[in-house]
């Protein structure tokens, strides 16, 4: 049999794995395994995002945390994003197509924006397409792939020295539980996130750390009364 050699744009074999078709009919590597609710903090992902390289590639890349951390989008959510589905004006980002086929407009803030700008900047000059897409080769401008963002993830979370799994959904959880924390009602963290149910979004809160409940609860005050209405004991 014989074994075809592909070389990338700089020369180098390509392994079989990033070739189209390898993983037909191959079982996932993770399939059926379920990873806790353990969001990465804050400053954890601004260690990644300052990781990544100044240049379109890391432009790119900080784009894609940004829209996953401050809008909660699922990683094809943001993958099937157009330049044209974002209104920086408004604030908003629209999802065509999210889970079950439902379409859905969520925010993300000013500073969100903010970050992201180097990247929209940098994408009007490559060719129309998806809104994260190939930079370089002969596919520039196609869509990029999740199995690329997680590698990349996974690189730029080991050399700033994040210790916990770093991927695309946990950013999703750190939103959800960023907006509880900031006293955002439920109902409204479901329909950022696109849940068909409440359900849902309590699981993606159980990343809240169990300090921080004991803390809120011991720090409530004690039961107004009247003077009157004195306990038995």
């Amino acid at each position: 049999m014989t074994v075809l050699s592909v070389l990338d744009t700089a020369g180098r074999r390509r392994s079989p794995a990033t070739l189209p078709g390898y993983h037909a009919g191959r079982p996932p590597r993770n399939k059926g395994m379920r990873y806790p609710a353990d969001p990465p903090t804050v400053e954890e992902i601004v260690a990644v995002m300052r990781h990544a390289a100044d240049d379109r590639h890391g432009w790119r890349v900080r784009a894609m945390i940004i829209v996953l951390w401050r809008a909660g989008l699922r990683v094809q959510e943001a993958l099937a994003l157009a330049e044209h589905d974002l209104d920086p004006r408004r604030g908003s980002l629209l999802v065509r197509n999210g889970k079950g086929g439902r379409r859905r407009e969520v925010g993300m803030d000013e500073w969100g924006w903010e970050q992201l700008r180097p990247w929209l900047d940098a994408r009007v000059e490559l060719l129309v397409g998806p809104l994260f897409c190939i930079i370089d080769g002969p596919t520039r401008g196609r869509p990029w792939s999740g199995a690329a963002v997680r590698s990349e993830f996974r690189r730029l979370a080991v050399r700033a020295g994040v210790r916990r799994r770093f991927a695309p959904h946990q950013l999703r959880h750190a939103h959800a539980v960023e907006l509880a924390r900031e006293g955002v009602p439920l109902n409204i963290i479901q329909r950022q996130l696109g849940h068909a149910n409440l359900g849902t979004t309590s699981i993606y809160l159980q990343g809240i750390d169990p300090e921080e409940i004991i803390t809120a609860v011991h720090a409530r005050r004690a039961p107004m009364m009247s003077a009157s209405a004195g306990l038995r004991l």
